[in-house]
């Protein structure tokens, strides 16, 4: 089958096996912050955004894609490194693998609510896996990160 897509701001044409997912055509393509963690949806180790929103490669095929714009890290480097940054400096980020997934779904959490309660960021970062922190690391610095956002003392 042959899919057209918009693959971080680029058109791509492909050809595609019946049932690839999604997480293995964007890693073909070179995107390898994308990760597979555990190939059943429960870790968000794969987020990727399909038409800006949030979802889980390893469980899309490539072929819902089709006409669609498809985003990953590597397409949003300038919103993920002004973020980033704040989730480093709480040390939040103890051996990386999670990070890409995390900082996916904190994007899409900030275009969708830009002053989330701590529930709000909660439910949303519930499907991300992380096994070396308590996720405290995380909450801080998105905490910090609101606050520069609001031009206050995090900046």
């Amino acid at each position: 089958m042959t899919i057209k897509l918009t693959l971080n701001g680029r058109p791509v044409t492909a050809q595609i096996e019946d049932g690839m997912t999604l997480y293995e055509f964007v890693r073909s393509r070179g995107c390898c912050s994308v990760k597979c963690g555990c190939e059943t949806s429960n870790c968000g180790l794969c987020t990727v955004f399909l038409n800006d929103l949030p979802v889980l490669s390893c469980s899309v095929l490539a072929a819902r894609a089709d006409g669609c714009r498809v985003d990953t890290l590597e397409g949003l480097q300038e919103e993920a490194e002004e973020f980033g940054a704040f989730i480093a400096d709480q040390g939040a980020e103890q051996c990386g693998f999670c990070n890409p997934g995390m900082v996916m779904n904190a994007i899409a959490l900030f275009r969708e609510n830009p002053s989330p309660t701590d529930e709000e960021i909660k439910e949303y970062l519930a499907g991300n896996l992380c096994r070396c922190s308590g996720y405290e690391g995380q909450l801080r610095g998105i905490h910090a990160f609101m606050e520069y956002k609001k031009g206050g003392a995090g900046a």
